[in-house]
């Protein structure tokens, strides 16, 4: 059969993918009866375009009805899931509820993390209603009380998937940071279900958390855990056994960071998660099997083609494969591309390359529209259209070499193709790549070049067989440690990785389609038209203050502090955020990308005090930028000593950088030799370029502020960092006198522990006239000293509607 969609066919597919890009862009959700007028709407255009005859009129009324009908359904979609949102009224309240663990749980070194099914629930009592499925930690470390200070937990059991619990409960709306180029945790979260996060309340005075039953619910979850137990029961070195179990089941929580760091670096990452290419892999393999077993029986070749049975039997197996190693993401994409172009193979229909790769596109949309926010959904589409446009010929040399060569021809064929489709994916991801990530592998073609049948060919087939024979585990671990040390290798090399600027969404879209023209089959007269392309892209230069100016970024970063200052030609680092975890820190999360996204070259590093929610993140960021110089009062023998000496910051140190001062006002020298809270020593930064200043204060307490007033004549600034995120202990009447600043930023975490900022403190603020910004509501804070009055809020920037607000 030939293409007879009568020329409607691509405006529909096109606008069923239009229209959930648009209604991804709303601020908020409209009511039910917008998005069912939009539906409507949508139906009607389309009976109106089918007696039109006229080609362009009849074009643009079906890719409008399409996309008018997607945008509607897809509203309509999101209202549904925002209604099942948690009460605000529950947020922080003690609630006991029952249910059943959904999937795996993960451990790490605070406790556990997972997927919990509620059933029922109930606060003080009364019946409440949660939302279907929340995400739990189970923290052996200390957690709040509810009264400001902290209380010892009971310690985490094996908890098993499909096990019903009863517990005590804490909840939260779901919110997360919200920086600049960073990653949309909120987004991540409403696309996996969850619409509340929270902790298990096991303390003493608790009541203790009851194993009610074992059910037969979640098979495949508990299938999952019982394999990845026994991958690291039986491989020694843990880091082997976590890339095997992320390469099994799909738990990419398993593989240590600094893998994580090289496989970033080499360009490989895709391969060490259940990527579209293990999806592929095991669908082609499956597909090979189960032809070749039908074939052997002429009953079944004569019920049903072998062809089309081994590509049913494939898709299908595949689909099985996802689902055991967890259902991910890129997982169910690739699922739903290879069923869609499964079906239109098996219906005998030929459509050009177009067609079916928007056919796909569609599908995946219509399954999962937020989807199109993700960066995988871009890399693998733009990826395979690219093999589609310039796969003409290379089928028909291979078929060639296989009738007419020898053996050796044959695989002359296939690795010259392979070669070649990688180079051609370089070529056209290098930009997308860039813009995504704002950094690119230099050594990724020679890395991919082995990595990728290595991996699919000899790790990932002889992990899952490990599955049946456990022995095999050894000789995979075998088979990763020796790939592992060509990749590290790779990784060391000075000129591993390009970073570049996070350029205008204008000039990266220019970029990719400057790639895709490069890596075209077409003339080179034709293909050097996309160099002009990147170059804006490649060339971007990232907007600076004037000389003379001088700017303060704030990362929303949660509980800690972490500002960057930003000169004409020099930046500086004030404090690094917190550490969520040993494999989780702010510098890694939030300050990297953000600096490696400005282009940020850093000159120094100040980390005002040794706590850890100011210096959690100093490993990343000293490790990214190993020019900047450090300066800190953190003790001789702390731990950051080992990776850049520190020079002690001191009251009367001062520098100029073009034309902005910079001047350090605590701790005085003497400081260093009393014994002092960290707290007290931390580092107080005036910046002034003598129309507007900035006072950075770190965790300075009253008696620290009582010195400054009395010391220091000049403290009246614009913008003051609010002392110690706005605790009780600090922002005294005589302080907040002596600078009177006109904003304060608060960098605390959303409903903190600490209850910062304190109502009281906040109410100081208030009665003197300033205007005080947090990081829960703002998101990351930028401030420029041509406008002290103004700030611009990240959270304010883009909005979309399953963002978190609150009051």
């Amino acid at each position: 059969m030939g293409n007879h969609n009568g020329g409607w066919m691509t405006p529909a597919l096109a606008g069923a993918v239009l229209g959930p890009a648009l209604q991804l862009q709303q601020p908020a959700l409209w009511g039910g009866l917008e998005y069912a007028g939009l539906a409507v709407l949508g139906l009607a255009l389309f009976a109106l375009a089918r007696p039109i005859g006229r080609t362009f009129v009849r074009v643009a009324l079906i890719l409008l009805a399409a996309g008018v009908l997607a945008f509607g359904l897809g509203g309509a979609r999101a209202l549904q899931f925002l209604s099942q949102s948690l009460d605000s009224q529950l947020e922080g309240k003690d609630l006991s509820v029952t249910g059943v663990v959904a999937a795996m749980p993960q451990r790490n070194e605070t406790g556990l993390r997972f997927r919990f099914e509620v059933e029922s629930a109930a606060a003080e009592g009364r019946p409440v209603r949660l939302p279907p499925q929340v995400y739990l930690g189970w923290y052996g470390a200390p957690v709040p009380d509810g009264n400001g200070g902290l209380e010892l937990q009971r310690q985490a059991p094996e908890l098993r998937a499909g096990e019903r619990w009863a517990f005590n409960v804490r909840l939260r709306a779901p919110h997360g940071n919200s920086n600049p180029h960073g990653f949309d945790y909120e987004l991540w979260l409403w696309e996996q279900g969850l619409q509340a996060t929270g902790y298990l309340r096991a303390g003493p005075r608790d009541p203790a958390p009851r194993r009610i039953a074992d059910t037969w619910r979640h098979p495949v979850e508990r299938a999952r855990q019982s394999v990845r137990d026994a991958v690291f029961e039986h491989v020694a070195d843990r880091k082997t056994a976590g890339l095997l179990a992320a390469l099994i089941v799909g738990d990419q929580n398993a593989i240590d960071r600094a893998d994580w760091d090289v496989f970033r670096a080499t360009g490989v990452a895709h391969l060490m998660s259940i990527s579209g290419l293990h999806i592929t892999m095991f669908a082609w393999a499956a597909a090979w099997a189960v032809g070749a077993l039908w074939r052997r029986s002429r009953r079944l070749c004569l019920a049903w083609p072998a062809q089309h049975a081994a590509l049913a039997g494939g898709i299908l197996l595949a689909g099985g494969y996802a689902l055991f190693s967890g259902w991910g993401v890129p997982a169910q994409r690739t699922i739903w591309m290879l069923a869609t172009v499964g079906l239109l193979r098996m219906s005998g229909r030929r459509w050009p390359w177009p067609q079916v790769w928007l056919l796909a596109c569609a599908v995946v949309v219509a399954i999962d529209p937020w989807a199109l926010l993700q960066a995988g959904f871009w890399l693998s589409f733009v990826a395979v259209g690219v093999l589609f446009a310039t796969d003409a010929g290379t089928q028909g040399r291979q078929a060639e070499a296989s009738v007419t060569g020898s053996v050796l021809a044959r695989w002359r064929a296939a690795l010259a193709a392979m070669f070649r489709e990688q180079w051609v994916i370089t070529v056209a991801l290098t930009p997308l790549t860039l813009l995504l990530f704002g950094q690119v592998s230099v050594v990724g073609l020679l890395a991919n070049a082995l990595a990728i049948p290595w991996v699919t060919l000899v790790i990932t087939p002889l992990a899952l067989a490990g599955v049946l024979v456990a022995p095999l585990w050894d000789v995979a671990a075998w088979a990763v440690q020796a790939l592992g040390l060509y990749l590290g290798w790779l990784a060391g090399l000075p000129f591993a990785t390009l970073s570049a600027p996070a350029p205008a969404l204008w000039a990266g879209i220019a970029g990719v389609a400057g790639g895709v023209l490069l890596a075209m089959r077409w003339p080179w007269q034709v293909r050097v038209l996309g160099v002009p392309l990147l170059l804006p892209a490649l060339l971007w230069q990232v907007e600076r203050p004037a000389p003379g100016q001088f700017e303060l970024l704030a990362a929303d970063i949660g509980q800690g502090n972490a500002v960057i200052v930003r000169t004409a030609s020099h930046t500086l680092v004030y404090d690094s955020g917190p550490r969520y975890s040993a494999e989780s820190d702010a510098g890694h999360r939030v300050l990297v990308p953000l600096l490696r996204a400005l282009d940020e070259k850093v000159d120094t590093v100040m980390l005002s005090h040794r706590d850890s929610d100011h210096t959690g993140g100093a490993p990343a960021v000293l490790a990214m930028q190993p020019q900047a110089t450090l300066l800190s009062s953190i003790e001789d023998g702390h731990e950051l000593q080992s990776l850049r000496k520190a020079t002690r910051c001191a009251a009367g140190q001062r520098w100029q950088w073009d034309g902005v001062d910079f001047q350090v006002l605590h701790p005085a020298p003497a400081d260093y030799d009393a014994a002092s809270k960290p707290n007290a020593m931390s580092c107080v930064l005036r910046i002034a370029n003598g129309a507007s200043t900035a006072l950075l204060a770190g965790d300075i307490e009253k008696a620290q502020e009582a010195r400054l007033v009395a010391q220091v004549a000049a403290l009246k600034s614009d913008v003051l960092l609010v002392p110690h995120h706005g605790s009780k202990t600090s922002s005294s009447e005589g302080f907040l006198d002596a600078v009177k600043p006109s904003l304060a930023l608060v960098q605390a975490g959303y409903r903190n522990r600490f209850g910062h900022p304190a109502p009281p403190v906040l109410e100081r603020y208030r009665e003197r006239g300033v205007a005080v910004i947090d990081s829960p509501h703002c998101g990351a804070v930028r401030w420029r000293s041509g406008e002290p009055s103004q700030v611009s809020c990240q959270r304010q920037l883009a909005p979309r509607y399953w963002h978190h607000r609150f009051p």
